[in-house]
């Protein structure tokens, strides 16, 4: 009897053990450049992918723009939105907290589908900064141009550089040491990325187009009053972004 008691208490810890290091172990990385579809509690991913799907049936759409939450927050500025982008008849296929394999599945699963926008506006990249590199987001961007030039080729894709970010402020309105480190870490890889973007430029069918300056102050940071969380823009910093993107967007229009 005590032997088998001794087997059952081995047996006990090394099932505890065996939990206690699959709860520790790191999770395996994701691949930017596959298509995962993004699980929402809510369902909200799906929902909105469902409602750009009806948005492609229903009618013309002129200019496209796709991205995660910054390019979502333009239904914050309506009036912005439809004064500089109105006449173009666009849509905003943006999702809040989006990385880029979740753009590509959703690419992959009929969002593009009978679209032919003259222009599309793709910014994509800053939710990928807390996994993985530079290469990383810039081979997924670059996949991603590559499938909407597949899939629509009648269409000139402009690649906005990944905004900037900066450290948030707590609940104290205080920005730890440890939060301004993350978010220095994370606006180094936007820089290494952004550098990389721009040979995606070729002069025809892609253009680079950095407008960043427009969101950074004389002392280099990030204005909270044109991004009060140092990520999204507020009505004042969507200004900014359709101010800068106009000229681009005239000639590409025409």
């Amino acid at each position: 009897m005590k032997s088998l008691h001794s087997v059952l208490r081995i047996f006990v810890f090394a099932a505890a053990s065996s939990l206690a290091l699959a709860q520790n172990a790191p999770a395996p990385k994701v691949d930017a450049s596959a298509a995962i579809e993004k699980k929402d509690t809510d369902g909200r991913f799906r929902k909105m992918h469902e409602s750009f799907l009806a948005r492609g049936k229903a009618g013309p759409v002129g200019l496209l723009f796709i991205g995660d939450s910054i390019t979502q927050g333009w239904t914050k500025a309506p009036h912005i939105w439809d004064y500089y982008f109105a006449k173009y008849q666009p849509a905003n296929f943006g999702i809040g907290g989006d990385q880029t394999q979740h753009v590509i599945w959703r690419i992959e699963n009929g969002e593009l589908a009978g679209l032919n926008p003259k222009v599309t506006v793709l910014m994509l990249g800053t939710n990928n900064t807390g996994a993985h590199t530079a290469d990383e987001i810039v081979a997924a961007d670059k996949k991603i141009v590559e499938m909407i030039r597949a899939k629509i080729p009648g269409t000139k894709v402009v690649v906005l550089a990944i905004f900037p970010r900066g450290a948030r402020k707590n609940a104290q309105g205080v920005i730890t040491a440890e939060v301004a480190a993350e978010g220095a870490k994370r606006q180094a890889i936007i820089e290494a990325a952004n550098a990389q973007l721009a040979k995606l430029d070729d002069g025809k069918n892609v253009r680079f187009l950095d407008i960043n300056h427009v969101f950074v102050g004389q002392d280099g940071k990030i204005p909270f009053a044109i991004m009060p969380d140092q990520l999204h823009p507020n009505a004042a910093g969507y200004q900014l972004w359709a101010e800068a993107l106009q000229p681009t967007l005239t000639a590409l229009m025409k």
